[in-house]
């Protein structure tokens, strides 16, 4: 490719992703406006002068660092317990062969096609029930055995159908079990398939409202997508700067473990279309 095709390819890349950096770039610098310079059009690239003080109200007017914890924490759990649960159910139904495999797996993947919004009502009178509403144990419970676990257990079985069975033979010949082949060989092979899945899924539970609203009704307890909607002065009306300024922190972070982890999140959905 010549010098000036490059340089044109790049130029035109820069325009196409205006669409989607111009969003962020105006949340981030309207938090830092004036509020009557928020919705001035055109729009200012830059900020005519700073105020950082809304960053403060956002602490002062919600448990704001409490809410943040929440949704780490939850984040991370679900995480974990997902990325546990798809690798051993992936490697259950790309290596171990039993009656009803296809079908099972087949069951199994019909959870994605079931809209959360269908299984809220029945899921809230279960943990109703159980007396776990207002906790946050339905926000772990729910994604871990729900749809973000599917998927990633159809991520995690393309990419164990791909290793080489002559690994496991090998393992086997060195004494090893079943579970001592996933450990030992499989397990530590699928870092690419894992790094993809713990990030989608970390997304997920991060931006998660619909089961937040549903099951939590105190602050303190409020996850960051729910605590972002409770910035609202006396008459109901938005703060727009004070909530862009929690909207700011709150995707800031995601938006640099995303753009450090991108390379092992491409090769782990690279690996899933391999071989079916």
């Amino acid at each position: 490719m010549s010098r000036k095709l490059r340089l044109g390819l790049y130029a035109l890349l820069c325009v196409l992703c205006v669409p989607f950096v111009f969003p962020t770039w105006w949340m981030v610098t309207s938090s830092v406006k004036p509020i009557s310079d928020i919705f001035a059009f055109p729009p200012a690239l830059v900020p005519s002068r700073f105020d950082f003080s809304t960053y403060g109200r956002v602490f002062e007017l919600q448990p704001f660092g409490q809410q943040y914890l929440n949704s780490l924490y939850i984040a991370a759990v679900v995480t974990a317990g997902t990325m546990a649960v798809a690798a051993m159910a992936g490697y259950a139904f790309a290596r171990i062969r039993f009656p009803g495999q296809n079908l099972l797996f087949l069951v199994v993947l019909v959870g994605l096609l079931i809209p959360s919004e269908v299984t809220i009502v029945p899921l809230f009178q279960m943990f109703h029930t159980a007396g776990l509403t207002d906790t946050h144990w339905p926000l772990i419970l729910v994604p871990i055995l729900g749809a973000p676990s599917v998927l990633a257990t159809f991520i995690m079985r393309q990419f164990f159908i791909t290793l080489p069975g002559e690994l496991e033979e090998a393992a086997r010949v060195d004494g090893l079990g079943r579970f001592g082949t996933f450990f030992r060989v499989a397990l530590p092979l699928s870092r690419s398939a894992l790094g993809a899945v713990a990030i989608f899924t970390f997304l997920h539970s991060w931006n998660l409202y619909l089961e937040p609203i549903v099951f939590l009704s105190t602050p303190s307890k409020f996850t960051l997508p729910q605590a972002l909607t409770q910035f609202v002065d006396a008459y109901g009306s938005p703060l727009w700067n004070v909530q862009l300024s929690a909207a700011t922190m709150t995707a800031l972070p995601i938006l640099v473990v995303f753009v450090l982890a991108q390379r092992q999140f491409i090769e782990g959905l690279a690996h899933t279309g391999l071989k079916g």
